[in-house]
């Protein structure tokens, strides 16, 4: 068994705005990170196995970091990400009023880029390059 530190040259970073009540933060840090890993395939690890033999599925193979920040900052971290082209998803506040993915996806789409009311997003890529679209955030308490 090999017991170097494993290091990451990528990170999957969560930004949420900083008004969020608790369970919104919650809420939306699940699912920020459910669509990263339908797409971003390499971020999933192996499957993990109890010492009896139980089955259980797969999760990153790396941390998450959760940051939060004021809207402002949020906002740009947003045109940082689009910028960069790196795999994102997004939450916003209209999908508090929402309840199945279709009527998310309408939410979203009724809404042009530079208006959108943003309470989250998810970046993963190059660890400089989610440094520099997170810049302003802080670690969440």
């Amino acid at each position: 068994m090999n017991d170097e530190p494993i290091r990451f040259d990528t990170k999957i970073a969560v930004l949420l705005r900083e008004d969020l009540e608790p369970w919104q933060r919650l809420n939306v840090t699940a699912f920020l990170v459910s669509g990263l890993g339908t797409q971003v395939p390499e971020v999933i690890g192996e499957p993990y196995e109890d010492a009896d033999g139980v089955p259980y599925l797969p999760m990153f193979r790396q941390p998450v970091l959760v940051f939060e920040s004021t809207k402002e900052t949020l906002t740009t971290a947003h045109a940082r990400v689009l910028s960069r082209a790196l795999p994102r998803a997004l939450f916003t506040s209209d999908l508090f009023g929402t309840g199945n993915d279709r009527d998310n996806r309408a939410a979203v789409r009724a809404v042009p880029t530079a208006d959108l009311d943003l309470v989250g997003l998810a970046v993963y890529g190059p660890r400089n390059a989610v440094d520099k679209v997170i810049k302003g955030a802080r670690m969440h308490p």
